[in-house]
């Protein structure tokens, strides 16, 4: 049906519908690339700093097994042992908790950006409901899970497998080998066969990555309703937009009369079109359209010039073309200069001698092809 088809999420969602979504805590998150790149940085880590980590926690254990029983018995001397051995511990594994911390802050920032919300850890009651925990666990998302889970495991389990049938000589001949030899060999051992399987979870990720960002995207997109609705909520709703433009017409309309009052002349039509121009010398480089209209406009501009005694003239070709060609509170073009000059002269001649505006024949007027509109 139409109305359900109009009501399946197939739109892309909206940036503000993002922008909500992050303020809520939703954003794509992968646990294998988090998970991964742990790993990296600790096997790194243990690479580069194993050498003194494996010193220093032989000696230690060499200290230890030093200590007499009475030494170890000893009230005053036992606790100070034992605080100065985890004092040891904890500056040796300092710098690659470091690391691992570095990692853990750094890691969710490849996928989904930092976001801390609140509102993600507030309680919510819908997660008691059985029926939706029901839907939850036989989700897309739950098979995928699970999927997941069993090929992480199979190749894993292959990875390790192979390492260990690779290794197994290597791993014999550590009894055979002395104690400062083995343990050095051991952790290298160690740390590769972790590189090793760390390259299995890049195949996990690399998997895991592109699903989540279309999972998340999937779970965002919207109805076409919703997106109307907020268009509706952002833009204004149509009506509101109407009168929003019907009352920017009105204040532009009264701000253009107000200035009629001021204008040197009006050049009309007679009837359909009238142009209210101001001239002044010291300020302006061209004569200037302050007010424009037509038909009911060119009326009222006609009437408000009236009652302030602004001189009015028939002048139809030079009405049109200023009409068409020049924006209200811009100069005139260049090709009506010769033309309105003649009219501000025709204006200020008769203003001189104190006569109305007919009263002389009005002078030739030409207006270019190119600005003439028949």
């Amino acid at each position: 049906m139409a109305v359900d088809r109009g009501q399946e999420r197939t739109e892309s969602a909206t940036p503000k519908r993002l922008r909500e979504a992050q303020e809520k805590g939703q954003v794509a998150r992968s646990r294998e690339l988090n998970t991964m790149v742990l790993l990296l940085a600790a096997a790194g880590g243990m690479l580069f700093l194993g050498g003194s980590l494996l010193h220093g926690l032989s000696d230690l254990m060499r200290g230890s097994l030093n200590l007499t029983r009475s030494t170890a018995m000893d009230a005053s001397i036992g606790p100070q042992f034992f605080l100065h051995a985890v004092m040891t511990m904890l500056v040796r594994f300092a710098p690659l908790a470091l690391i691992m911390v570095f990692a853990a802050v750094l890691a969710p920032l490849a996928l989904g950006g930092w976001s801390f919300s609140p509102q993600a850890l507030g309680f919510k009651w819908n997660r008691l409901d059985p029926i939706q925990g029901i839907g939850r666990i036989f989700s897309l998302r739950s098979l995928v899970e699970l999927l997941k889970s069993l090929a992480k495991f199979v190749l894993l389990a292959v990875i390790a497998t192979a390492l260990m049938w690779h290794k197994v000589d290597a791993l014999l001949g550590l009894g055979t080998e002395p104690l400062d030899v083995a343990l050095p060999h051991l952790a290298h051992l160690l740390v590769w066969s972790l590189i090793t399987l760390c390259l299995g979870l890049v195949v996990i990720a690399a998997i895991d990555v592109p699903f989540q960002l279309w999972d998340h995207a999937r779970e965002l997109k919207m109805t076409r309703q919703e997106v109307r609705d907020e268009f509706k909520e952002t833009d204004g709703r149509p009506e509101v937009k109407a009168q929003i433009r019907r009352m920017q017409r009105e204040m532009s309309k009264r701000r253009m009369m107000a200035e009629v009052p001021k204008a040197d002349v009006i050049v009309t039509n007679p009837t359909h079109y009238a142009v209210a121009l101001r001239y002044d010398q010291t300020r302006m480089r061209a004569p200037r359209v302050v007010a424009k209209g037509a038909n009911l406009i060119a009326e009222q501009i006609r009437k408000t010039g009236a009652e302030h005694r602004v001189a009015i003239l028939s002048a139809p070709p030079l009405a049109r073309a200023l009409y068409h060609s020049t924006e209200l509170g811009r100069e005139i073009p260049a090709g009506l200069y010769l033309a309105v000059a003649k009219v501000l002269a025709y204006v200020y001649q008769l203003r001189s001698r104190g006569a109305e505006p007919g009263a002389e024949p009005m002078p030739d007027l030409e207006i270019p092809d190119d600005l003439r509109r028949d």
